[in-house]
């Protein structure tokens, strides 16, 4: 591999990949991954309510202050006093102060607190005098045992949802499968900007460096740039197959703990987060349209970047790569809605789009002809985009000192 166009991938890649920065980011960043991931379950085993001695002064008939219990580091004490004797007295952390027509008018509650009180809290207190009054005016319907009547007629309807394909059913869920497609797309979201953009910097700074000039007298200027994206390409396929290994590794151990962590007594399933199989199948879809994503949209940064000659005059041109970006982006988010409606399907086509939302749309199952026809579709819009790229290309890179309308560059792509 010693032609100009290996030795032009070859320099691209290693400049980059032997940088401190890559291997630092391509180290942390799947264990910053997998701790958003645990997150929630971590702040839910450590999270509580306040340790809190609460006074209660209850003004109720019904006396509905002493039916509360103590809770966690929440102790309740009823006392005698005024609200202005309470707060005088330190030995309590909160007050709780019920109305006396607190039962056919809940607002009448209020709690004081010497410290701003948590969430948690709050919560806790209120779900008790919710229970407590909801009783109080069961009672008042006078039918015997209202109260376990409604508790077995009371249900909370939780589906198993399943997938049908080829025969067999499949289980499902939205709300993981959501997940999965918002960090997938976010992902490319995040790889096409920043490698995409990487390709512009370099060509903008090689132009200001005239180095661009001595390199095109020995390479053609379509391998020049050829040679940028696709080196700059396997810097961003390493790191995501690297990101890949690590986080399929990790879920073998780490994402069944964190399933049965925050299952408890609910069943909470995780399980198709801790197949190493159902990873690295994600895994390998991220990474083919990454590769496409990348290929198309740099051809662009590719051009603009040739077309001008610094940062500040790219920044304008660059809304026509970075805006169909965000389109796709937005369009992923809504996916969840309804992952077969036709606004997704053809979004998921479109090659400006397609990255973005079909990685939001395959954890929910998605035919596979519509996974193969996007696939095709993005790379054969990649020929044609470095088609007209490169001619762009080959003029801009030598032009100076004047920023190009998109009338001049529509213009130079039609140069034969």
């Amino acid at each position: 591999m010693n032609s100009p166009l290996a030795i032009i991938i070859r320099r691209e890649y290693l400049e980059r990949v032997q940088r401190k920065s890559f291997i630092i980011s391509t180290l942390l960043t799947p264990l910053l991954m997998i701790g958003v991931m645990l997150a929630p379950t971590l702040i839910m085993l450590m999270s509580g309510p306040q340790s809190k001695n609460v006074a209660v002064i209850d003004n109720t008939p019904q006396h509905i202050g002493a039916r509360l219990s103590n809770e966690g580091e929440l102790t309740f004490t009823a006392i005698a006093d005024n609200l202005d004797e309470a707060m005088a007295n330190e030995d309590y952390e909160a007050i709780l102060v019920i109305g006396e027509d607190a039962v056919s008018k809940p607002a009448n509650i209020s709690l004081y607190s010497r410290e701003a009180a948590s969430m948690q809290t709050e919560s806790a207190i209120s779900t008790q005098l919710e229970n407590i009054i909801e009783n109080e005016r069961l009672k008042a319907y006078d039918i015997e045992n209202l109260a376990q009547i409604m508790k077995e007629v009371l249900v909370d309807v939780s589906l198993e949802t399943f997938r049908i394909s080829e025969g067999d059913a499949a289980e499902t869920s939205s709300i993981i499968s959501y997940a999965i497609g918002m960090i997938m797309s976010l992902m490319l979201y995040m790889f096409i900007l920043l490698y995409g953009q990487m390709v512009m910097t370099s060509i903008i700074e090689e132009k200001n460096n005239r180095v661009l000039e001595i390199v095109v007298s020995s390479v053609h200027p379509n391998a020049l740039m050829m040679g940028k994206i696709v080196g700059i390409g396997l810097v961003a396929v390493t790191q995501i197959l690297i990101w890949g290994i690590l986080l399929t590794a990790c879920s073998m151990w780490l994402m069944p703990l964190a399933a049965g962590a925050a299952a408890g007594a609910e069943g909470f399933d995780l399980g198709m987060l801790g197949s190493p199989a159902y990873i690295m199948e994600l895994f390998g879809y991220v990474t083919l349209f990454l590769i496409g994503g990348y290929l198309f949209y740099s051809s662009i940064y590719a051009a603009i970047g040739s077309a001008v000659d610094n940062i500040q005059d790219a920044s304008q041109l660059q809304s026509l790569a970075i805006v169909p970006i965000i389109i796709g982006l937005i369009v992923g988010m809504s996916v969840a809605q309804d992952p077969s409606s036709t606004m997704a399907v053809w979004t998921s086509i479109i090659p400006f789009t397609s990255p973005m939302v079909m990685m939001a749309r395959i954890p929910f199952g998605i035919p596979g002809w519509e996974i193969a026809l996007s696939i095709v579709v993005l790379y054969l819009s990649f020929v044609a985009m470095v088609y007209l790229a490169a001619k762009i290309y080959r003029v801009g890179i030598f032009m100076y000192g004047k920023k190009p309308s998109i009338a001049e560059l529509i213009r130079w792509a039609r140069y034969k």
